[in-house]
């Protein structure tokens, strides 16, 4: 997240979002820098216009972003509640193999 933090800031401050600026920024704040993500980074915003990016996601009114938020809350509820039955599954098996052992 802080490199794409680093990217925002230089592009906010009008200067070129490359490697190199993205490396001194994130090393600025005391974070190590992992090459290969900034690398990753700057190949994923070749030719991505930022600002209209940005004004887009301003622009997006608060009522629609309610439901998308709503829905990437409920998934991580629905995988929990999954892994809850898979594993009260296991106990079930895993005790009646133990009925069978003592008979």
């Amino acid at each position: 997240m802080e490199y794409v933090y680093a990217a925002l800031l230089l592009h906010s401050a009008g200067k070129d979002v490359k490697e190199d600026g993205i490396k001194k920024v994130v090393e600025a704040a005391g974070v190590a820098a992992d090459d290969v993500r900034i690398k990753a980074l700057v190949a994923a915003l070749e030719g991505v216009d930022i600002a209209k990016v940005l004004s887009q996601a301003a622009a997006m009114p608060v009522a629609a972003a309610a439901p998308v938020a709503a829905a990437a809350a409920a998934a991580p509820a629905a995988k929990e509640e999954k892994k809850e039955e898979k594993k009260e599954e296991a106990e079930e098996s895993g005790v009646e193999g133990l009925g069978a052992l003592f008979g």
